[in-house]
């Protein structure tokens, strides 16, 4: 058979939900129809009984730490690569996500103490992934997301193993030095700390001086690099943890398109004022708050200045916030872009992300347990994954 037809279902489309039903062929979506009927198949077509579930494009993950959890599942434990990268592509699968840029560090320090989970590994993991992927083994579509740790020692050497056939999608400037953005409050950035590694007093101070002298001494000519490689690369540049209208400015002057997680108020709104949009973490929002105790990601929903979410480190949260935004602005579409047709357009990428003729048929099947949702079947390209 060479077409399956998704009826009886409600399509989210990007201005409304409406009974419907999705033609696929190819691998690709080659109508949407209107109409709650489940028609009789015809010669070649599959018709499928959504029993009246969401369909909805399959999810766009643009920044998430899933891949490293598998691969470190508990400090000091390192797994397989290999297993790693299939469990993970499972789990974002079976949690609606379709397209995943996977976030690998670039940038290492080389020292004892906390910092030694800074070891190098984009590069042999990126070349590990690709393999696989080559296999067709994965289910889902994978693109490489390198966080720039703009201080750390070897940056530079790290970035420039990679090359256009990488498919480096999105690169980030981090900057993660006590004192500012993300980790301002120092009393947060102990509590994780000196929680997860269990260092005293002075061994945390030295950790804090260590980081520090770093940023004095890479910061500003790491930074200004790792710009001009995203260009080479052709990668989508993104911020991270913009605090001040200040440094909203110096992302803009970048060419940043993807403002990560900004931590203030005023930091998002200078982002929309340059055209930047602002992505925010799914947990943020489900948490009712920011675990490092910068701003909330319902107060810049509310404030209509959210544009994409992340599951960043939770993949199931992806899906659960797009809901959570549908409460917020009793608006469905709107909340559903923020997963599927906003972090495509932000990535670049205009063959996914929407209900469309032409399209990919990545594609969700989900009902609604109370404001929970119940994911009941992923598509990439028109497979069942």
């Amino acid at each position: 058979m060479t077409r399956t037809i998704l009826a009886n279902a409600r399509l989210i489309l990007p201005e409304a939900v409406i009974p419907g039903a999705v033609v696929i062929e190819n691998g690709l979506i080659a109508a949407v129809q209107p109409g709650e009927t489940l028609p009789a198949p015809g010669p070649g077509e599959a018709v499928l009984d959504m029993a009246g579930d969401f369909l909805a494009p399959g999810l766009v993950e643009l920044h998430t730490d899933n891949l490293e959890r598998h691969m470190r599942p508990r400090p000091g434990v390192s797994w397989p690569h290999a297993g790693a990268i299939l469990a993970h592509d499972a789990e974002l699968a079976g949690c609606g996500i379709t397209t995943v840029f996977d976030a690998m560090r670039v940038g290492s320090i080389p020292n004892d103490g906390p910092d030694d989970d800074y070891d190098k590994y984009a590069r042999e993991l990126a070349h590990e992934l690709a393999a696989i992927r080559d296999r067709g083994v994965l289910r889902i579509s994978h693109f490489l997301h390198l966080r720039a740790e703009i201080c750390s020692e070897t940056l530079l050497a790290e970035l420039d193993e990679f090359g256009p056939e990488d498919r480096v999608g999105i690169i980030s400037l981090m900057d993660h030095t006590p004192g500012q953005r993300q980790f301002r409050d120092i009393a947060k950035l102990a509590q994780y700390v000196q929680g997860k590694y269990k260092l005293s007093d002075a061994e945390f101070a030295d950790h804090v001086a260590r980081l520090k002298e770093l940023r004095a001494r890479f910061g500003d000519r790491h930074e200004a690099a790792a710009v001009q490689i995203a260009h080479r690369l052709g990668a989508v540049l993104a911020s991270h943890d913009d605090t001040t209208a200040e440094h909203v400015a110096v992302s803009a002057g970048h060419g940043v398109r993807l403002a990560e997680f900004p931590t203030t108020p005023e930091a998002a709104a200078a982002c929309h004022d340059h055209g930047i949009m602002v992505m925010m973490g799914a947990p943020n929002l489900i948490r009712g708050g920011s675990h490092s105790g910068n701003v909330s990601a319902a107060d810049l929903a509310r404030a209509g200045r959210l544009d994409i979410l992340s599951s960043d480190y939770v993949p199931s949260a992806l899906l659960a916030g797009a809901m959570m935004l549908a409460q917020i602005w009793d608006d469905l579409p709107r909340a559903m872009a923020t997963v599927t047709a906003n972090p495509a357009r932000a990535a670049g990428l205009d063959d996914r992300g929407r209900l469309e003729p032409g399209l990919r048929a990545d594609l969700i099947r989900f009902a609604a347990m109370e404001q929970t949702p119940v994911l009941r079947e992923t598509w990439v390209r028109g497979r069942r994954v």
